[in-house]
């Protein structure tokens, strides 16, 4: 089963404009094309091709010693990716919900992201967790909670948050072909809200590299994942009374594009970082050390932050729970009056 062969023959097709959940099923489909080592399993992947459909056809065409399913036990899905991986293969093991993905914790934390460090660089573990993340679908607090600091807190790990079909589709390949464990949250929101065009050619997007999505002078605004939309609408918002905002989307977690962040805040003055996790160890405390530490005398008002609340994820009051461009604006008009 394990084979090393690559294909570098794809052909080229016109530009497609496409939704974030067809990116993520074409990176899949072409890196099992180009790389016969690729295998992907989880659970309800094979022949219903996933709770979502990421996985739908790829098992008619590749065949169930590549795509398959697993039984309900996460620390089994993680376990064999690892032991695959040691052994030579690309798995990319599907966590149903990222909220799902406790009972593989200590594979993930113990096992996959230690390889490298405790071998001495003899072995590695090149494998995919994806797995879809975060509120916005009346999911309750079972299938809506952003984990993504228990990873970003594991040294050993990558942690990637695509918010777009372009990003999705080439980080995904990027983290298919890396040589290291990297868990890749997929918005779910976002699957057929996000839309856009992706190239015919074969690309990935490096991960570790955010991008700016709006030039502006006034403040930056940041985040990643599934809150992107919101402030693009913020920023709408605020370009409507003057202000001229800066947007960046960090696409990457661990690691994450410091310099960049950094020289927009230099730039701008103010920032403001927002993301739907509790505010408790949210992944943007660590965003707003580094811009402190880095670009102090160029601040003109503290860090604002807006984030999901320190409590379950509830039922009802989903968009509440969520930032919202209504509160991310008024985060943005208290940086602005400081």
């Amino acid at each position: 089963m394990i084979a090393t062969q690559e294909r570098q023959d794809m052909p080229a097709a016109e530009p497609r404009t496409i939704n974030l959940i067809t990116a993520v099923t074409e990176a899949l489909h072409e890196e099992m094309e180009r790389d016969s080592r690729v295998v992907l399993f989880g659970q309800d992947v094979g022949a219903r091709g996933g709770v979502f459909m990421a996985t739908a056809g790829l098992q008619a065409t590749f065949g169930k010693d590549r795509v398959f399913d697993t039984p309900l036990s996460e620390a089994s899905i993680v376990g064999a990716a690892v032991g695959m991986a040691v052994r030579g293969l690309r798995p990319v093991a599907e966590i149903q919900f990222a909220d799902y993905m406790g009972p593989g914790f200590d594979q993930i934390i113990s096992q996959a992201a230690k390889m490298r460090y405790r071998s001495g660089g003899q072995y590695t573990a090149p494998l995919v967790i994806r797995t879809p993340s975060g509120g916005g679908v009346k999911g309750g607090h079972h299938h809506s909670q952003s984990p993504e600091s228990y990873y970003t807190h594991t040294p050993g790990l990558k942690v990637v948050m695509p918010s777009t079909p372009y990003d999705a589709k080439g980080l995904l390949k990027a983290a298919i072909r890396g040589e290291d464990p990297v868990i890749f949250f997929e918005p779910k929101r976002l699957y057929r809200a996000s839309k856009g065009e992706v190239p015919g050619h074969d690309y990935i997007v490096r991960i570790g590299e955010a991008v700016i999505r709006r030039e502006g002078t006034d403040l930056s605004l940041i985040g990643y994942g599934g809150v992107m939309p919101d402030l693009e609408r913020a920023a709408d918002a605020l370009a409507a009374e003057g202000v001229s905002v800066e947007v960046i989307d960090l696409r990457s977690l661990v690691p994450w594009d410091k310099e960049l962040v950094v020289a927009s805040v230099q730039k701008t003055g103010r920032a403001v970082l927002v993301s739907e996790a509790p505010r408790i160890s949210n992944f943007m405390g660590e965003v707003a050390y580094s811009i402190q530490a880095a670009a102090f005398d160029s601040l003109l008002a503290p860090v604002g932050q807006v984030a999901g609340f320190d409590t379950p994820y509830p039922y009802v009051q989903d968009k509440v729970y969520l930032p919202g461009p209504n509160r991310i604006t008024a985060a943005c008009v208290q940086a602005l009056n400081y």
